[in-house]
């Protein structure tokens, strides 16, 4: 560009080569390099560190592990793992290798209450905790938390099919919450509320 020979070894201000072992900017006798001679000398160095990670390329380095250099160019006609993929698919193999697969089947058994164990139970029942393999689930009314005491097994098993099996291992069934009847500071031991609601 500027009419100078940018190959040829640089030399200080006084016409004497540069050693390779001397950074750029200084001479032998360590007075500094100033205007193109320095651009020379910085070149030159550039050069050189290029030049030694060419010849690393694709030997071991300090973890043991060959570097490869990147290959340019099209990937042919078969699939390649640069190509587009669906959302879903990477949501699943992240999912997978980061180990939240239990968790988001357990998500889902929230989330598809109703069809997994049918929209009439759905109605009468909500599912409360999913902990250890073991789902509480309250029922509307106390007819209800028996017949899915009775259900249990057909539930586990549509639980299974839809989001896996050992996701859900056992039910707790819970009746409905009883409202108290204990009012103001003081009260009286009694027989408590009876089962009138349901």
């Amino acid at each position: 560009m500027d009419g100078v020979d940018n190959s040829a070894p640089s030399r200080g201000s006084d016409g004497a080569a540069l050693p390779d072992d001397k950074t750029p900017g200084q001479t032998i006798d360590g007075s500094e390099l100033a205007g193109p001679d320095l651009a020379r000398a910085a070149l030159q160095a550039a050069r050189e560190q290029s030049a030694a990670k060419r010849k690393t390329m694709g030997k071991p380095g300090k973890t043991g592990k060959l570097r490869t250099r990147r290959r340019r160019g099209w990937a042919g006609a078969g699939p390649d793992d640069r190509d587009p993929q669906p959302l879903g698919r990477l949501a699943a193999r992240i999912a997978q290798e980061h180990g939240w697969t239990d968790h988001l089947s357990g998500g889902q058994v929230f989330a598809k209450w109703g069809s997994l164990v049918g929209e009439e139970i759905a109605e009468h029942t909500k599912p409360l905790q999913l902990k250890d393999g073991e789902l509480t689930v309250q029922a509307q009314s106390t007819a209800w938390a028996t017949q899915l005491r009775l259900l249990q097994r057909q539930i586990l098993k549509r639980i299974s099919d839809g989001v896996g099996r050992d996701v859900v291992k056992r039910i707790k069934v819970q009746g409905p919450a009883a409202p108290s009847w204990r009012y103001g500071p003081r009260h009286i031991s009694g027989r408590g509320p009876r089962d009138t609601y349901g």
